[in-house]
């Protein structure tokens, strides 16, 4: 009789405060996740050479737009011309994460807070009649906190552009999942957290282009996990051209 080969893999449903607050990934809880090291080495150098020469270019290259919108956002509200914002990156990493500030200072994020939480934890898409329908899964339409600027901004994803600083300092790609806000990871489940692994955050990613701006939290998770099993080289080259599309139709952007 043949030998069948059988690899069973368990995976803890519940997790306790301690993983949270101490190794928030442990690679025991995640068996399956392996990669090719050395077929994966050189194709994640040439990644983060092409982040770097993108961001730097695009940087240049946009140079004017960075300071019209700066000389908007301070003439049209009082604050900082960016919001900093604490992320989570690659392997739980923490980072500041840049925006351009499209929200009113000091407003309290109990709304977003809470929101969140609902997202996750009942994995709800919009519901039809929802006033978020059409919207971005991360964002609350008709937030009171967003000025009239920060509205085009966001509707037209510039608010995002700081966001190549944060590539060219290493800390995001330009493709990849989305950088998780602590409070986010929070109300994660084990199987969450696999998008936080092994690859850095990006700008855009695989979810934002497939136009689902009405998605689930857990069908997000699960394109960005797809993102992550089928990395390679051409799959950001079709992602980066599909960007500004997505961003036309005003869906999938974040």
């Amino acid at each position: 009789m043949d030998e069948l080969s059988v690899v069973f893999h368990f995976y803890p449903e519940k997790h306790d405060d301690t993983t949270t607050k101490t190794n928030v990934f442990e690679r025991t809880l995640y068996p399956d996740f392996h990669f090719d090291h050395q077929a994966q080495r050189s194709g994640h150098f040439i990644k983060r050479a092409i982040d770097l020469v993108g961001s730097s270019l695009a940087i240049l290259v946009l140079l004017p737009v960075f300071c019209f919108i700066s000389i908007l956002i301070l003439t049209t509200s009082k604050g900082p011309v960016l919001f900093r914002q604490e992320r989570l990156g690659q392997f739980g990493k923490k980072f500041i994460f840049l925006k351009f500030r499209s929200m009113q200072v000091d407003s309290d994020d109990a709304i977003h807070r809470e929101y969140i939480k609902k997202l996750i934890t009942e994995n709800k898409a919009c519901e039809e009649s929802s006033d978020c329908l059409q919207k971005p899964v991360y964002k609350i339409r008709n937030d009171p906190r967003i000025t009239p600027i920060g509205a085009f901004l966001r509707k037209t994803s510039l608010d995002e552009l700081p966001q190549l600083l944060n590539v060219f300092r290493g800390e995001m790609s330009l493709v990849g999942p989305r950088p998780a806000i602590p409070y986010e990871f929070e109300n994660y489940d084990i199987w969450h957290r696999y998008r936080l692994l092994q690859v850095k955050p990006g700008i855009t990613g695989l979810w934002q282009v497939t136009g689902r701006s009405s998605t689930t939290f857990d069908e997000m998770v699960r394109l960005d996990l797809k993102y992550i099993h089928e990395w390679s080289l051409w799959l950001d080259v079709k992602i980066l051209l599909l960007t500004p599309w997505a961003v036309i139709k005003g869906k999938g952007a974040y």
